[in-house]
């Protein structure tokens, strides 16, 4: 699966070793070294995917993606030094697809890359569809949710995981299920990414995320999407 990949790295042989990775894929690669070339390239030439590090010059990381993320649906993978919770949450809260702890392996760098590819393919070739669960609609067509006729944003991963609850209302979905159908590929980390996103959807669903009337947890099981 060929694609246009943008690198946002300011570390020159960190870059350098993520483009020898993906172009082996057969990928087409540019290189940045700022947040604000990042932005500039990014809206210049509308890259399949972006891998942006969270650490650089002039704008920085995070704001590259909240920036980017308001304007386009274009695949965030963020790499990042910061290995905190808070951090975690954070990025993907402003909207990044998936990210990767310095340091990484390159070989999971492009695992992650080709899974990101595959779930943007899936989502763009789908027959659009309105799906209603309760209060919550969402229109695939438009990647638009209402809850209660209240519109929500959602980043795509966030869309991804409740298309997949909605589209089977009142079934319990594992973890692993969630990342299979979702993200694409199996890997132990992304069960802490997937409550990650799930609490994130919760603020932005539920009148009270710590009493979810809508996205509920089935303890030692899942997560479903409450069918009334």
């Amino acid at each position: 699966m060929s694609a246009r990949i943008l690198v946002a790295e300011d570390d020159v042989k960190q870059s350098q070793l993520i483009r020898i990775y993906l172009e082996r894929e057969g990928h087409a690669v540019q290189v940045v070294a700022d947040g604000r070339a990042a932005l500039e390239r990014a809206r210049s030439s509308a890259p399949d995917l972006l891998v942006l590090d969270v650490m650089l010059p002039l704008v920085d990381g995070l704001d590259v993606c909240r920036i980017l993320r308001a304007e386009s649906d274009v695949p965030i993978l963020l790499l990042t030094a910061r290995t905190t919770e808070e951090d975690m949450l954070l990025g993907l809260d402003l909207g990044a697809d998936d990210y990767l702890t310095k340091p990484y392996s390159p070989r999971e760098l492009t695992a992650r890359v080709r899974a990101l590819l595959r779930r943007a393919k899936k989502a763009g070739a789908g027959e659009p569809v309105v799906l209603k669960v309760g209060e919550v609609e969402l229109d695939t067509a438009r990647f638009e949710v209402r809850v209660a006729g209240r519109q929500v944003a959602l980043t795509s991963k966030e869309f991804g995981i409740l298309e997949a609850l909605a589209r089977e209302p009142g079934r319990v979905f594992t973890r692993a299920q969630i990342i299979e159908r979702v993200f694409g590929f199996d890997r132990e980390v992304l069960e802490r990414t997937v409550d990650a996103h799930v609490m994130n959807l919760r603020r932005k669903l539920e009148e009270d995320p710590a009493r979810p009337r809508h996205l509920e947890t089935v303890y030692g099981r899942g997560y479903r999407l409450a069918d009334d």
